[in-house]
């Protein structure tokens, strides 16, 4: 203990682990780094993981990378003890899932996985219904002509949960959809990002059609689609009112201050790994995990006249 402390040695955890026939070892497979909405989650994860006195592996996976492959890899190299995804991994087959021989938890996507997949389940917020809300909200204040800002149109993970939600919206408060107010990401644009959202509401303004209120299906894209609008000559909320996802501290400080649905990032974290480490330990999970958000209303939005 003396030399210990005179050269001030630290275990090295990687030669550890090639010893052990097992690692306790835990990956995070991030799906879009860039995006500010994970930087408070993947804090928690980090520090909720080292509580429980286990390593803690992030790793970016890109846009157009196999998220589940990418995990698989990393299971044999690193003897995984278990895996997050967070911000990926939707609409897998059972046959692919079962590759996967470790616990995992997919975070922030709801989707469903098979009943069969017994080490498997899913931590997030319902995407169709929390944005549902905020559409109809949008709606009770008077906006009948609200353009999207969507995900691509190839789109299979929350993006196109929260675009059903916007259309289930109109539909029920009897407003026809209009497919040219849907404005879907195009190839080359990076996803969710503030200059994503400023080239799509250009686009918009400069195609001529009318619209009262632009929902963009993340917050980061809502302030691009704000800058977007003034560049053109209009003011948020007196000529265009402006709506958001994701509940971002940047919105709160944005003039006008951004209306959003706001996820309950820290709980979701802290309930991922809890849920994790349970089904290391044997013990019995819920498949999916379903938190509650909240409708923030903001300066951005304008209560309008119905039209007749």
């Amino acid at each position: 203990m003396d030399i210990i402390q005179e050269y001030d040695y630290v275990p090295n955890n990687s030669a550890r682990n090639l010893k052990r026939t097992e690692s306790h070892t835990i990956a995070l497979m991030i799906k879009g780094i860039s995006n500010p909405f994970f930087g408070e989650i993947i804090q928690t994860f980090e520090r909720e993981v080292e509580h429980q006195e286990y390593s803690f592996i992030p790793h970016q996976v890109e846009e157009h990378e196999d998220e589940l492959e990418a995990a698989i890899q990393l299971e044999k190299e690193k003897r995984l003890k278990g895996i997050i995804f967070l911000g990926g991994l939707n609409c897998r087959s059972e046959a692919s899932l079962r590759r996967l021989t470790v616990p995992f938890v997919v975070s922030t996507v709801d989707m469903k996985l098979p009943e069969t997949i017994e080490k498997g389940a899913v931590v997030s917020i319902d995407h169709e219904a929390e944005s549902f809300r905020l559409v109809d909200n949008l709606c009770r204040m008077g906006h009948r002509k609200i353009a999207i800002l969507a995900a691509r149109e190839e789109d299979e993970s929350i993006g196109q949960s929260r675009l059903r939600g916007y259309e289930r919206a109109l539909r029920e408060h009897g407003i026809e959809m209009d497919p040219e107010l849907i404005i879907y990401m195009k190839k080359g644009l990076r996803t969710y990002t503030s200059s994503s959202g400023y080239e799509m509401t250009r686009d918009l303004v400069e195609s001529g059609k009318e619209f009262t209120c632009v929902y963009a299906i993340s917050d980061t894209m809502a302030i691009g689609a704000m800058r977007a609008l003034l560049d053109c000559g209009l003011r948020v909320p007196e000529d265009v009112s402006v709506a958001g996802f994701d509940g971002l501290e940047m919105g709160r400080y944005y003039c006008p201050r951004l209306m959003t649905i706001s996820q309950p990032r820290e709980e979701m974290a802290r309930e991922t790994v809890h849920i994790l480490f349970d089904m290391i330990k044997g013990r019995e999970v819920p498949k999916q995990t379903m938190l509650e958000a909240q409708l923030v209303p903001g300066e951005s939005v304008r209560s309008i006249a119905p039209q007749m």
